[in-house]
């Protein structure tokens, strides 16, 4: 959560009149050498307009997704991409094309009209060869060469999202189950999904067109169904990592059931083995990643989250999960949700606290007060909150803004949303926000993914045992490598591992 982050409850699905894609990536890799790359017939062209409003949003979606990498893995994932862009008829110009890697910690790719590609780190980590980075980009070229963003605009302009709690608290002044629907949408912003959720023929369709470009440049075409694959599973492992089967992770919300793609996307390849997947290459390219949440926007380890650059940290309560995001960080539990944010500040902690309540009412709702507003002082730090009681169809809901000066221009806060007469349960995350010592700060240092050779007598149990975690070391290694517990491994063979 960098210094610019803001809670913002004016987002929207579009961005310079262009809707946001996040699906599971597609992209193209370089090919190999001597391998031509046969471009479809150019039946298509990204007119002037597209590129006039691709150049307009390319920067607002720079700032929203993390900002762009640099530096050889970029380049890497730049020529790929741009190299499986030009299938798609869209343009034959590799130049046409903008490819860009995201520093995110999110599981995430998306395609906007006028060239503009995107794919996060996290995403490109979780993958084990060049054809399935080229599947996941060619997937989301495919949306845009399909039009699909232009077939579904209505509908975006009618889900917009308005914010995280914005959106969740107009549902409960509508009446809406808000409770019901808060987790994801929670969830979605804290992870920077700012997206349109495709329908079901429309993911097929851009599989279909995912592997046809494969096929072209020269890459395996059932790469699309192993990285499908890698997504179900890392699907069901952060469900499980958070202790609720039933949360969508960010990629999800907007790709319906990856699982259920598998088996079509390969009947669609074809189980004979052809073409190339530049599994080394790839690994060699993406050792040095980093890996999770990068610490200039802050970390999240297990319920506690610590930013060395704001020097703060605070504790989600028991049961709960946290989500770092560009602009926010989310709370995730059964009993409520929540987002810790900032925005701008005047050194008047009532007026601040005002404006966030402000900021939740939808143009035309009913406009949402705290009945009062308290003062008080967290470890020593001077703090305010104030509790608003909603009714909705199911019942009332409480909703507590808590504000913390840090300093007389700098401000930050908590919403968070429970059933009537249960906000006390985030009381504990409330008294545990703290300044940090600068040897606290120093002491925070990011993951990185790096690749090794396993030895002989190695095994996924004892090489899963140097993974940077404290919790889950085996699971994650196996899908982080796409392997499973009885996969054995022979002398020499490259593998991902999540170290410091």
């Amino acid at each position: 959560m960098p210094d610019s982050k803001r809670f913002n409850c004016n987002l929207f699905l579009t961005v310079g009149g262009l809707a946001l894609i996040a699906l599971p990536a597609c992209s193209t890799p370089e090919p190999a050498t001597g391998q031509a790359t046969r471009a479809a017939p150019a039946v298509q062209t990204i007119s002037a307009r597209d590129k006039q409003e691709g150049a307009q949003a390319h920067p607002q979606l720079l700032e929203e997704f993390g900002g762009a990498m640099t530096g050889a893995q970029a380049d890497y994932v730049g020529s790929v991409g741009k190299n499986i862009a030009v299938q798609s008829g869209l343009s034959n110009a590799r130049g046409d094309f903008t490819v860009t890697l995201l520093n995110s910690s999110v599981n995430n790719a998306f395609a906007i009209p006028g060239g503009y590609v995107y794919v996060t780190r996290q995403l490109v980590a979780l993958m084990n060869n060049e054809a399935e980075l080229a599947g996941v980009l060619g997937h989301e070229v495919g949306h845009v060469a399909a039009r699909h963003a232009a077939k579904r605009q209505s509908a975006a302009t009618k889900n917009a999202i308005l914010g995280v709690l914005g959106t969740v608290l107009s549902g409960v002044l509508l009446g809406d189950s808000a409770i019901g629907r808060l987790g994801q949408q929670v969830f979605q912003q804290g992870s920077q999904m700012l997206t349109l959720r495709y329908s079901r023929t429309q993911e097929t369709e851009a599989d279909n067109l995912g592997i046809s470009y494969l096929r072209q440049a020269g890459y395996d075409p059932r790469a699309m169904s192993t990285v499908l694959q890698s997504l179900a599973n890392q699907n069901a492992l952060e469900a499980r990592l958070m202790g609720n089967t039933t949360q969508v992770p960010a990629w999800a919300s907007t790709h319906p059931d990856p699982a259920s793609r598998v088996r079509a996307a390969l009947a669609r390849a074809g189980t004979a083995a052809g073409g190339i997947t530049n599994r080394d290459t790839f690994l060699s390219r993406i050792s040095g990643l980093t890996y999770g949440d990068d610490p200039r926007q802050g970390v999240v380890e297990g319920p506690k989250f610590i930013h060395p650059d704001l020097r703060l940290s605070f504790e989600a309560p028991n049961g709960f999960y946290l989500v770092n995001g560009t602009r926010a960080v989310s709370i995730g539990g059964t009993s409520g949700k929540g987002q810790f944010s900032t925005g701008p500040y005047s050194g008047n902690l009532e007026a601040y606290i005002n404006a966030a309540f402000g900021a939740l009412s939808g143009e035309g709702q009913q406009k949402v007060t705290p009945s009062s507003i308290q003062r008080t002082t967290v470890n020593g730090i001077p703090a305010a909150y104030g509790v608003a009681r909603v009714s909705n169809s199911d019942g009332q809901v409480d909703v507590v803004v808590f504000a913390y000066e840090f300093s007389p221009t700098q401000a930050y806060h908590f919403i968070t949303i429970s059933q009537a007469g249960g906000a006390q349960v985030f009381d504990p995350m409330f008294q545990s926000m703290r300044r940090i010592s600068a040897s606290e700060a120093a002491a925070v240092k990011p993951r990185k993914l790096v690749v090794v050779a396993a030895k002989a007598g190695d095994t996924v149990q004892s090489l899963s045992a140097r993974m940077a975690f404290d919790t889950a070391k085996l699971d994650r290694f196996l899908v982080l490598n796409g392997l499973t517990q009885s996969s054995r491994l022979t002398a020499g063979q490259k593998v991902k591992l999540i170290t410091y």
